[in-house]
């Protein structure tokens, strides 16, 4: 169960969610919004290393 980072588009609020997938949907404790994921914070490769040059966003990365 991963540790999610998510930000509402409505009130701007940051928080964390455990989820248990990355596809769930997570509302905005604040607003009842539903909350926008985000890419911020450390990102580690499968090795464990930190890669050189990675936004977090697997969707976008050429590959770590």
């Amino acid at each position: 169960m991963p540790l999610l980072r998510y930000k509402c588009p409505k009130c701007g609020k940051l928080f964390e969610e455990l989820v248990a997938s990355h596809a769930d949907e997570v509302t905005c404790p604040n607003c009842g919004v539903m909350a926008d994921r985000t890419w911020n914070g450390p990102v580690y490769t499968a090795t464990g290393k930190p890669p050189k040059k990675c936004s977090g966003n697997c969707k976008t990365c050429p590959g770590c």
